[in-house]
């Protein structure tokens, strides 16, 4: 069996760190994992294996976006590369692997500003009142035709705590569900979140959010003791799958599938996803005069600047207030 080269090597033991050290989330390692090892792969190709990572230069680095370009891939794929490479880079020169960080000397591709469509107030409302009129009058023999694990439009009480919680609190499908039944604090009126890096924050938890929760748990309480979980009742995962497999948690894909489907029922865009729900969240807060500190808060950005992005999408609103506001408006 052939010696690895120095660039594989390398790699590997960035990602222990990254997965060990750092607390990074599992989609953050595997994204991270991919673009890193398919570099190193590039490096022994074009280096060959012999050669070490003190040779690479920002020429490489520029020569290997050229190849993913070629590839076919799009420039958000290639600026999420250099994303990693950077970090890989960052790293080797904390540990003085390399004299500096090559990658910081290539720009990072100029992507062009897509502004997500965010369904209206009337729009998201009109999907929410229709779960709660859909839990009244559920029908006999739930559906389970939309996907292929049988999860959409299927239990009515936990796809209203879904759609509520993305949209009521503006957390991300994945710390949806990674929350406990613990999670919830209702003497705080208040659900504690796990957010990127296992960072935590606690959440408002609205009121139809707080009655779409105590209507689901007892549903969600029979399920588990009828499949013979019940000791899952009061520490298991908030939301639960269907059929009460393995650990009975939902995952992030079922999550999107649940939404639109739901969504595509009801009149959405076709591309309506967890985190539009999310976008939908900052963007009407803000629209109805919310600081924007305070979403950030929320939404668990580490910079004002990621949030600020929702700014784009209420131009007309501060025209408004401008015109009706400022004396040299009038």
């Amino acid at each position: 069996m052939a010696e690895r080269s120095e660039f594989v090597e390398l790699a590997e033991r960035f990602l222990s760190m990254l997965a060990n050290e750092r607390g990074a989330s599992e989609h953050t390692v595997r994204a991270y994992a991919r673009e890193v090892k398919n570099f190193a792969v590039y490096l022994e190709e074009s280096l060959g294996k012999d050669a070490g990572v003190k040779v690479v230069e920002h020429l490489h680095i520029r020569a290997y976006l050229g190849v993913l370009y070629q590839r076919g891939l799009t420039k958000a794929s290639a600026a999420r590369a250099l994303a990693a490479v950077r970090s890989w880079f960052k790293w080797m020169a904390k540990e003085r692997l390399v004299e500096q960080n090559p990658a910081l000397l290539v720009s990072t591709p100029k992507l062009p500003k897509h502004l997500p469509r965010v369904p209206s107030v009337e729009e998201v409302n009109r999907v929410l009142n229709s779960l709660e009129e859909r839990r009244s009058a559920e029908r006999s023999g739930d559906s389970e035709q939309g996907t292929a694990d049988g999860e959409a439009i299927a239990w009515p009480e936990r796809d209203r705590v879904i759609f509520e919680l993305l949209y009521g609190c503006g957390i991300r499908n994945s710390e949806l569900v990674g929350l406990n039944v613990d999670s919830v604090r209702w003497g705080d009126d208040a659900i504690l979140v796990r957010g990127k890096g296992r960072k935590e924050r606690l959440v408002p938890l609205g009121d139809e959010a707080a009655i779409a929760l105590r209507t689901y748990l007892p549903v969600r309480e029979a399920k588990l003791t009828a499949s013979g979980k019940g000791a899952l009742v009061h520490e298991g995962p908030l939301l639960t799958n269907l059929r009460m497999r393995g650990d009975c948690r939902l995952t992030t894909r079922s999550v999107g599938r649940i939404v639109k489907a739901i969504a595509l029922s009801r009149g959405l865009a076709a591309d309506v996803h967890p985190h539009t729900l999310r976008h939908a969240f900052g963007t009407h807060m803000l629209e109805e005069g919310a600081d924007l500190r305070a979403i950030q808060e929320m939404l668990g950005h580490e910079r004002l600047s990621t949030t600020q992005r929702y700014t784009q999408l209420t131009v007309g609103q501060v025209q408004r207030v401008y015109d009706e506001t400022h004396p040299r408006a009038k």
